[in-house]
Order: structure tokens, then sequence, then C-alpha cells
């Protein structure tokens, strides 16, 4: 283990462990001590899949996972040092089921990071933000680049960043940064929870910038970005050293009781990437478009019901001699499509949907949504989403079916245990029943149930 490492290490469990008792609202100046803010969570979960999608996998799933965090503040301003630690374990994984990174990432420290807050830098109420080291980034949309919630575990970057807000509420970032290389890799490790650090090296870059500015009246904003993502080979991994540039303009409008409301993003992904993992492979030219948008109204009842269309479309690849499977790279996806775990059988690639959303906010300690959706492949050559299931000769043609899902969180104790429900029904048609790989157990059922403490 490197030096650079184990300092990271040792910093980020020094920093969590301090003591709770010190956690306190950061001020300005006075005792060093009352400059100390600590939190944490910890996150039982349990998830059940029936009528498996995936080729080649057992046609029943569950697992059992663990998720602790601690975050650690020491605020005496205008710098700030920071840490977190995050404990994804997973447990009961059969042999034909799902494990991978995504549920498997034991005392990694994914934020240790030294921040100045520089005020005033451009005139009365403009701040500027400077940061160094390991930690999360959630921009723009967060469709292609956010730190993971639902997933039992996060994505960490490892870099600079810089956060201009002006006056007039006018705000840009630019970014540098190496993403986490979750580690360990093999079925074995992550069965038995094995902890190595996680990596991050030249072989993998992303950076870029957004700048985002107020409509005018409020109540909304414009939105352009640039993220940047270059791939290589490591000597232990090939890859299809993917070199992506990724343009998105986006608008939207809050939602307001009585009124409509909107968000619409375009993204288009150019650059290059090689056709295969072979270090001779010919490099193919990238052009790939993921439009989004939905509008919805939200009915003046205390209960802030809100109704809403949806469409996406992440496009796939197809013959030509250009690859235009599109890329999310780090987005989210449990907002738009679908839980993530051991489901997470849509994402933004090779992808059309259509559907209607109803979410409502009964009280303060409970909200809920239900959404369904056809689906479609963009392209009816290549693998449908993210499920693996395709046919090379277009036959199944592009409609794959239906999905309907939902969520209920209730706050048991108010700030401090809420249990959420996800529930996922995927009826499969067309592609994903009659493809040549496509598994014969039926429609998709999946539900999680969770405890989370939060402290």
């Amino acid at each position: 283990m490197s030096r650079l490492r184990l300092i990271a290490v040792a910093g980020g469990l020094v920093i969590a462990c301090e003591e709770p008792a010190l956690a306190q609202s950061p001020t300005r100046g006075g005792d060093p001590k009352d400059s100390f803010r600590v939190n944490g969570s910890v996150r039982v979960r349990y998830e059940a899949l029936d009528g498996q999608f995936r080729p080649g996998l057992a046609p029943r799933d569950d697992l059992w996972s663990l998720r602790s965090t601690l975050f650690a503040e020491w605020n005496p301003g205008p710098f700030r040092i920071a840490g977190e630690v995050y404990d994804s374990r997973a447990y009961g994984a059969g042999p034909g089921g799902v494990l991978t990174t995504g549920e498997v990432n034991t005392l990694e420290p994914v934020q240790l990071y030294l921040a100045a807050d520089i005020e005033k830098p451009f005139g009365d109420r403009s701040k500027l933000t400077l940061q160094a080291g390991r930690f999360t980034l959630n921009l723009g949309s967060r469709r292609l680049v956010a730190a993971d919630d639902y997933r039992n575990t996060t994505n960490g970057y490892s870099g600079v960043r810089a956060d201009l807000r002006l006056a007039d509420r006018t705000a840009a970032t630019v970014f540098y940064t190496l993403p986490q290389q979750r580690r360990p890799e093999g079925r074995g490790d992550l069965e038995d929870n094995r902890f190595q650090l996680d990596r991050e090296n030249g072989s993998q870059q992303l950076f870029g910038g957004y700048l985002s500015r107020p409509l005018p009246g409020g109540g909304g904003l414009a939105e352009v970005g640039y993220v940047a993502f270059r791939e290589s080979d490591r000597s232990d991994r090939p890859t299809r050293d993917r070199d992506l540039q990724s343009l998105s303009a986006r608008l939207m409008t809050d939602p307001r009781p009585g009124r409509l409301d909107y968000e619409a993003e375009l993204i288009r992904q150019t650059g290059a990437v090689s056709a295969g993992l072979q270090a001779n492979a010919p490099r193919l030219d990238v052009e790939a478009w993921f439009p989004h948008a939905d509008a919805g109204y939200t009915f003046s009842h205390p209960w802030r019901p809100r109704l809403s269309a949806e469409y996406d479309r992440a496009t796939g690849d197809s013959p030509g001699g250009r690859y235009s499977r599109f890329d999310t790279l780090y987005g989210m996806r449990r907002a738009d499509l679908a839980p993530a775990g051991i489901y997470a059988a849509l994402g933004r690639t090779n992808l059309e949907t259509l559907g209607v959303r109803l979410e409502a906010t009964p009280s303060k300690r409970l909200d809920v949504f239900a959404s369904g959706r056809a689906l479609w492949a963009a392209s009816a050559t290549d693998s449908f989403s993210t499920t693996g299931v395709r046919d090379p000769s277009g036959a199944s043609g592009r409609f794959a079916g239906y999905q309907v899902e939902g969520r209920i969180r209730y706050w048991i104790a108010p700030d401090s245990l809420r249990a959420e429900l996800n529930a996922a029904v995927l009826h499969k048609d067309g592609l994903l029943d009659g493809a040549p790989n496509a598994n014969p157990y039926g429609d998709t059922r999946y539900v999680s149930l969770a405890l989370t403490a939060s402290f």
C-alpha cells in the first residue's frame, strides 16, 4: 500500500472518529472545539427479486446490505478540514446473484479534503469555495456526475474543484478529478467483504464545468455544462479507452402549488472509443444523445400532490461504423428511472421511455410516489438499457414492456430513524421476452425494505 493511501486512511479515520460529543454548530472564532461537526448514519436493507432479467443468472435473488457512514468536519474559518468513511457490506449473496462493487466497499475514506470559503471576492453576497482532496460530487441534474445514495456504495472523486456564486445567483463550478475505482473486484473478496482501498490514477480522468443563471422572475434556472472523461488501459484491466465529451443544456422551473412546472435537458456526447478490449482494436467516433423532458402540475392541497409526464431517450449503438450508445458516466438512476441495487434494470443507455408519475407529501414525516412507464430500446440491435438482453438481428423489435414502481418513506422518529419501502414490477414484452438470450422466468418483481438511523 502506498504512503499516500496510508495517509488518506489514517487521516480519514482520525477525523471520522472524533467524539460525537464535540459535534456542535460550526462557529467562527472562539474555542476551536466549537468548530467541530460530526454526523453519521447506519442503513440496513433487504432486497428481493423474482423473475431475473439478466441473462445467465438465477431466477431469484435476494441480498442483505449494511451501510454505515461517519462524517467529521473542523471549521475554524475560513478553512475547513473534513473526512467521511463509508463502510458498505453485503450478506447472503447466492452463487447466481448480483454482487458487485455497487454493494461492497469496506471502510473506505470516500472523503478527506481541505476547503476554503472566500467571502465577497466579487462584491457583496458573492462567495468562492475552493476544495482539494477526496470528495463526493453532485453536479447539474446529476445525470452525468453524482454521489449515488440508493446504491449501497457511493461515487468518490479525488482532485480539485472551485465553486463561485454571485449576488444575482449566477453560479459556476469547475473541477478536475480522478474517479475512485472501487475495490475489491473479485467475487470471493466481495462475498467476504474484504477491506481494500479504492484507487485513483491517471487511467481515468473526469473534468469540466457548469454554469447556471436564474430565469427571469425567479423560480427556475438555465444551465449549461461540459463534462470530459478519459480512460486508458491499466496493467491489470483492459478498457474501451473511452475519450468522451458531453455538452449539456438545461431549463427548469421549481414545482409550486397551483402552477405548472417543467424540466428539459439535452446532452450531446462525442469523442472516440475502441471497438473492443484488444490493444489494437480500431477506434470508433462517438455520436450519442440524451434528451429528457418532464412537465408537472402541483395541486393546491395539503398533501401537495404533483402529477407529471416524463420522457427520456438515450441512444443505443447501431451498425454503420460510428458508436452511438450513450454513456451516463457516474450519473444517478433512482430519481428518474428505477431503483439501483440488485434491480437496476433501467439506465441512461439504449432506452426510450414515456411515463407518468404521481407524488405527494401527506405529512412532514411521510412522502410517497408511484410511476408507470412504457419501455423501448432506442436501437433494436443493441443491448436493452442495462439488462444485458439483446437481439443482434433486430427481429424482436424495439418495444420491451412496461415498468410500474413506487416508494414510501416514513420518519419513525423525525430526523433520526426513517423506514423506506421500494417496489417495482417489470412486465417483459417484445425484446425482453423474445430476444435470443432473454430469460424464460416471466415478469420481474422487486421489493426492498430499509431502515436508516441518523445522528
